[in-house]
């Protein structure tokens, strides 16, 4: 029976990726029982993870982008981990690519249902590394005869990039990846700028003028113009368009692409984690509460 457990301990651990010991009280648990014993550790996994979710925040993780055999589509993805050791293993990385495959394979368009047919895979991967894990946000994007898809992903996957030309030129699609991944912008062209986000920046830079004491005593018409400047001067800094080139900033994007007689028609840029508050624990507490468990 002995060597029988522990040949059974080999096979649960392959299969689940636990620990010896998890393995071995899953087994016992279920009567030496694989598939038992493979939900019981899935479920036990799945109850530790939500116990985390209630003071954890996955804010690492890893962002990568996959294109389909054809060429024709590419799926921006971003996953979410709790923790940087975590993002940066094997184990991790295989995940996300399993989900960008995923998205692919099956054509999906929303997050929900990338979670919905993807759900054993993250009960598994809970089990395995014993971290919350959030498939936080993807975009797939699609090109017609003659257009050019590029992608470019940043420090091992810490910001992931996929641009659509208006014409197939893989040498100027990956220039302009790596400059949205290095320039952040918001918008293609001026035109880009919604109105209302133009008229709240034009407000923020009049109240910001009438609080600075070089500008207060200027005349009505002459502050207008300083505000005008200013906001063009901020919109520029996110207009893909009139951004000083990665690759030559004595030219800016705009006149690189008119050069080659090409145009950027959109682009998806995702950086790992922004947007989202990271807790600051504090360490001693944690490990307190580790043991009271």
């Amino acid at each position: 029976m002995a060597d029988s457990l522990i040949d059974l301990i080999k096979v649960l651990r392959d299969r689940s990726g636990a620990g010896l010991m998890d393995c071995k009280a899953a087994l016992l648990a279920n009567d030496c029982d694989l598939d038992k014993a493979s939900d019981w550790l899935r479920e036990k996994g799945l109850a530790k993870a939500a116990k985390k979710a209630a003071s954890r925040v996955a804010a690492e993780g890893l962002a990568l982008t996959k294109t389909c055999g054809c060429g024709k589509r590419t799926v921006v993805i971003e996953v979410n981990c709790e923790t940087d050791f975590v993002a940066k293993g094997d184990a991790f990385k295989e995940l996300v690519e399993t989900l960008a495959q995923k998205v692919l394979d099956e054509d999906l368009t929303t997050v929900d249902e990338l979670k919905n047919a993807s759900s054993d895979l993250i009960a598994d991967a809970t089990v395995k590394m014993g971290e919350k894990f959030d498939i936080r946000r993807f975009a797939l994007l699609r090109k017609q005869e003659g257009q050019g898809l590029a992608s470019y992903v940043h420090m091992g996957g810490k910001i992931a990039v996929v641009v659509l030309l208006e014409k197939d030129d893989a040498e100027l699609g990956k220039q302009i990846a790596m400059h949205v991944a290095a320039n952040n912008p918001t918008y293609i062209l001026e035109k880009d700028i919604p109105a209302d986000v133009y008229v709240h920046e034009k407000e923020v830079q009049l109240a910001a003028a009438k609080n600075d004491e070089k500008l207060v005593n200027k005349p009505a018409e002459m502050l207008d113009k300083i505000v005008d400047n200013k906001v063009k001067k901020s919109f520029a800094e996110v207009t893909l368009d009139v951004q000083p080139f990665l690759m030559d900033d004595s030219k800016t994007v705009g006149q690189v692409l008119k050069e080659k007689g090409n145009k950027v028609l959109t682009f998806v840029r995702y950086q790992v984690g922004e947007g989202i508050e990271k807790r600051q624990d504090d360490f001693a507490s944690e490990v307190m509460n580790q043991i009271k468990q």
